[in-house]
């Protein structure tokens, strides 16, 4: 009977394999649906905290910097993402303002501050914070409700039919926001699920 420990289930199909540990810049995938299962890469875990500090700044700076600027009719507006979220908060539509500004800006913020949390003591070789399981289970349940892409999108395809009626310009944090969506895919295609379990089970003893 094989240790349940050592095993491994694949989260799109349910196929249950005994998990073996590839080399770094391999990959092992399921056999049935082919999604990747465990992907190691060498120095990742420095490579995301890097990305995490990044998307960090990111993330601030471009709630704060004005967003768009739109000319019409010889008026001039600029926002930021802070006042596009706010910009609902008025009357029954305060719960709109709260979920825009969560997936947008508060999501992304708080699952990086997570994977800060978790893999800073692990990739310096310190004993995994207290409650890291928790925190990264955390981080891993946010992931689907952090859309700065689909924001992005929703922006394109909102800029596309107010460009025949306005003129508008891109401010600081517009530049901001589409290199954090980069950097998030980014982060994401680093992080091997499998390896950070397995450092936060056998944590180094210094």
């Amino acid at each position: 009977m094989p240790d349940p420990a050592n095993l491994i289930v694949c989260p799109t199909c349910d196929a249950l394999y005994t998990a073996t540990t590839p080399t770094a810049g391999q990959r092992a995938a399921c056999g049935r649906c082919h999604s990747v299962l465990i992907a190691p890469r060498r120095r990742a875990g420095m490579q995301i905290i890097a990305l995490s500090v990044s998307i960090l700044v990111l993330v601030v700076s471009a709630a704060i910097f004005p967003f768009l600027q739109i000319k019409a009719g010889g008026l001039t507006n600029s926002a930021s993402l802070l006042d596009t979220a706010l910009a609902f908060s008025g009357g029954p539509l305060v719960l709109l303002a709260l979920c825009v500004g969560a997936v947008i800006i508060f999501i992304p913020l708080l699952r990086v501050l997570l994977l800060l949390y978790v893999l800073i003591p692990v990739v310096f070789d310190r004993p995994p914070a207290a409650h890291a399981r928790q925190a990264f289970r955390w981080s891993e349940a946010l992931r689907p409700w952090s859309m700065a892409e689909i924001f992005a999108l929703g922006c394109a395809v909102s800029l596309i039919k107010v460009g025949d009626i306005a003129q508008i310009s891109f401010g600081p944090a517009f530049w901001m926001f589409a290199a954090l969506v980069i950097l998030v895919v980014i982060q994401d295609s680093f992080i091997c699920k499998w390896s950070i379990w397995t450092s936060l089970d056998t944590p180094n003893p210094s």
